[in-house]
Order: C-alpha cells, then structure tokens, then sequence
C-alpha cells in the first residue's frame, strides 16, 4: 500500500540521481552548473548573397524532369514509346 501511494508522491520528487543512496555513477561527468539555454528558435540565418539556382538553370532543369517523366509514364504504360501527355506543360 505505502508503494502504490508513493508513485504518484514520486512524480513531484526531484530527479533519482538527487537521492543520496542512488546517485550518479562515480565516472559520470560532472553536472553543468548552470542549465543550457533554450534554443533560439526566432534567429533567422543570414540572407544568400546570390541566388540559390539562375532562372535560366531552373528551366533546363524543369525540361529534363518534365522529359524523364515522360520517359517513366511511356515505359510504364507497356511500352507504347509515346510520352504521355502533360496537362501542366506549358
């Protein structure tokens, strides 16, 4: 009875490594004194000082993806060898 009544007591308890009969192993290391600060979640990183890709190797790129799916959709529509059509395509 006393240990059933002793959980939910033990949920407000400091942290078992503060008890003075378990503690910590003698090779762990020392605590930091102070806590680690939080994360700072605001701070943005620094803006580029370029672009992150030229418009024009953005479009080369979309052309060779807009292509290799093609590919993808003709070889696994049994292998007609016709690209299949794009809605999207501009």
């Amino acid at each position: 009875m006393l240990c059933v009544l002793a959980l939910p007591v033990g949920g407000c308890a400091t942290s078992i490594a503060d008890i003075p009969l378990i503690g910590v192993p003698s090779d762990a290391p020392a605590r930091p004194k102070e806590a680690g600060a939080y994360p700072a979640i605001h701070d943005l990183p620094a803006d580029r000082e370029q672009t992150a890709m030229e418009p024009s190797e953005q479009i080369k790129i979309q052309k060779e993806l807009i292509a290799a799916r093609d590919r993808q959709a003709a070889g696994g529509a049994g292998g007609t060898g016709t690209p299949a059509k794009n809605p999207s395509a501009k």
